[in-house]
C-alpha cells in the first residue's frame, strides 16, 4: 500500500514539475517579417531580410472600414493621431516610425526599446502585438540617442523631462 502511495506522489510531482519548467524559447533575432518567397529560414520562418524591412510591415490600416458583418455598429475605435516607433537592438539601432489614425494598428516586437506619442488632443487607442527573439541584449542609450534615423526631440525631450538642447547634446555622443 504505501509503495503505490509512493509511487502516486512521484507521478504527481513529475507532472507539476513539468509544468513548472514550460517556457518560451529565446528566437535569435528581434523580429521575423514573413517572405513566402524567400528560401532563407530562421527559426524554420521564412524571413525578409532585416535590411529590407519597413515599418508598413508592421502596420495595418484596415480596422477603420467596415467590414462584412452582421454588427451594425461596426468599429469603435476612438479618435485621434498617435505617434509610434521602435529601436531594433545593436549594432544597426534602426528606427521604425508610423503616426497611427483611426483604426490602426502597429506591431511592436517585444524587447524592443519603442514608444507612443499622442499627437493630438483627444483621446487615441492603437492595438499592439508584442514578441520577442532577442530578449535583453538591448543597450538603451545607444538604441534611443543613437537610433538612425534620430528619434524626434519633441518626444524625447519630453520622455526625459528636459530641454531640446539637453537632448541634442546627448545625442552628439551617440
Amino acid at each position: 500500500m504505501a509503495t503505490h502511495a509512493f509511487l502516486l506522489a512521484a507521478a504527481l510531482l513529475s507532472l507539476s514539475c513539468f509544468h513548472a519548467i514550460a517556457s518560451d524559447p529565446s528566437l535569435l533575432q528581434d523580429f521575423c517579417v514573413v517572405d513566402k518567397m524567400s528560401t532563407v529560414r530562421v527559426n524554420g520562418f521564412p524571413c525578409k531580410d532585416a535590411k529590407d524591412v519597413v515599418a508598413e510591415d508592421f502596420f495595418f490600416p484596415g480596422l477603420h472600414m467596415a467590414g462584412n458583418t452582421t454588427n451594425k455598429q461596426g468599429s469603435a475605435v476612438t479618435q485621434g493621431s498617435l505617434y509610434v516607433g521602435f529601436v531594433t537592438s545593436n549594432p544597426d539601432n534602426k528606427l521604425f516610425t508610423k503616426v497611427l489614425n483611426k483604426g490602426d494598428v502597429f506591431v511592436f516586437p517585444e524587447g524592443l526599446i519603442h514608444f507612443q506619442f499622442n499627437y493630438g488632443t483627444k483621446s487615441t487607442v492603437a492595438l499592439a502585438a508584442l514578441s520577442s527573439q532577442n530578449p535583453g541584449v538591448i543597450t538603451v542609450a545607444n538604441a534611443v540617442f543613437g537610433s538612425k534615423p534620430s528619434i524626434s526631440d519633441d518626444v524625447l525631450a519630453k520622455a526625459f523631462q528636459v530641454d531640446k538642447q539637453t537632448i541634442d547634446r546627448i545625442q552628439a555622443q551617440f
